[in-house]
């Protein structure tokens, strides 16, 4: 093998650097906090590659959330999914149980069945407190131990001052304790959820229907329709929490999420998310790096068809920094040195993440561009065999 591919392969197992300059800035610097007439109760505008906060107001009194307890229902669906614990054609059951939640739902039936997809539909499109409780039991046996699950991802998350009581948002009518949280944590959780883009297939979706177009679904949340770029995530209302709504956007590369909890109207709710986006885009731009397909290294298999598999970028990726930011955007590529075949096309073996000093700006999972199936006991004798001639006849 020769030494120049020898020395590649190594580079790319360890990972690598290396920088691309950035123009020249000439805006000024953000201002802080900006007096942006937020009447939403608390509010907070986030980037979420980096965690930068761009706004906040009561980012961190506690508070009831109302539906947007959703997300984390949402995010544990997604991570079992991704896991393969779960699939999306899976078909589900209602248990009695499901039926008997209240306030926004889609009228399930006991016993009628619906698939993994149609409940994601249903639960981000119009917050059906039954869907997501039949989810919460599928996934881990009854609602109580989903409960225990939520709150166990919510310490992992680091979400320090939430704690979950039920699957939906609905405060308790024995007087018992309710959901509580805050914007600064809803705005954490949701820079995971969308780690996982598939859930925009739903939460950016306008109209929608289930049971072959019997039920009408229209979501929740108006700006999907009428802010341009915005494709998610998730509303709430109860009478203690106000209206909440945990909203993301994204423009020309340039992602935004923004939290507001205990608007006094929906109308409010939704002119505060637009002004926190609104400002938010005004201090941020975004950098063309990779292409999609952009080839940026191979890992070796152990066990495959094939000795080694390629690593691509699944999508365009962009670098987003503030306006005014000066210096270069260092790109340092990680690929797992050794994975275990089978290999699915589209399987992550590794990232790419980009930054600027001890900044994020920009991250992504890189991903097989083949399959390699596994090989057998004599398939790999003969790999070694060929191995061995070559190394005698170079």
């Amino acid at each position: 093998m020769p030494k120049n591919l020898i020395g590649f392969l190594l580079l790319v197992m360890i990972g690598f650097t290396s920088q691309v300059v950035l123009p020249q800035a000439t805006v000024s610097a953000t201002a802080e906090n900006p007096d942006l007439k937020i009447q939403s109760h608390a509010a907070i505008l986030v980037e979420p590659i980096s965690g930068e906060i761009l706004y906040q107001k009561n980012q961190d009194q506690v508070l009831p959330p109302a539906s947007v307890t959703k997300l984390m229902v949402m995010l544990l669906t997604l991570e079992a999914l991704e896991k393969g614990q779960l699939k999306l054609t899976e078909v589900i059951a209602a248990s009695p149980e499901a039926c008997k939640m209240g306030g926004s739902q889609i009228w399930i039936e006991p016993g009628e069945e619906f698939n993994v997809a149609e409940l994601l539909k249903a639960v981000s499109i119009v917050s059906a407190n039954d869907a997501s409780y039949v989810l919460a039991e599928h996934l881990a046996g009854s609602e109580e131990n989903f409960i225990v699950q939520m709150n166990k991802r919510a310490k992992e998350l680091g979400l320090k001052n939430t704690t979950y009581f039920n699957t939906t948002g609905l405060e308790p009518n024995d007087g018992g304790s309710g959901n509580r949280t805050t914007a600064a944590d809803m705005a954490q959780l949701a820079r995971k959820v969308i780690e996982h883009p598939q859930i925009f297939k739903w939460t950016g979706t306008w109209i929608d229907s289930l049971r072959g177009g019997k039920s009408f679904l229209r979501n929740t949340n108006n700006l999907v329709r009428f802010y341009k770029g915005c494709d998610g995530l998730k509303t709430g209302f109860t009478g203690p929490a106000g209206f909440c709504l945990v909203a993301t956007a994204k423009r020309q590369g340039v992602r935004m999420i923004a939290v507001s909890m205990k608007a006094p109207t929906s109308q409010v709710r939704a002119q505060d998310i637009s002004r926190l986006f609104n400002y938010g885009f005004s201090k941020f731009k975004s950098y063309q790096i990779y292409k999609k397909g952009e080839k940026l290294g191979v890992a070796k298999v152990f066990r495959g068809l094939s000795p080694q598999v390629v690593a691509i970028i699944p999508e365009e990726l962009t670098a987003v920094l503030p306006i005014e930011q000066k210096g270069p955007i260092v790109k340092t590529v990680k690929i797992d040195p050794q994975i275990a075949a089978p290999i699915k096309s589209g399987q992550k073996i590794g990232e790419v993440i980009l930054s600027v000093g001890k900044k994020q700006c920009g991250r992504l999972k890189l991903v097989a561009a083949a399959d390699v199936p596994r090989a057998s006991v004599w398939q790999i004798w003969m790999q070694f065999f060929h191995g061995v001639v070559k190394q005698m006849v170079s």
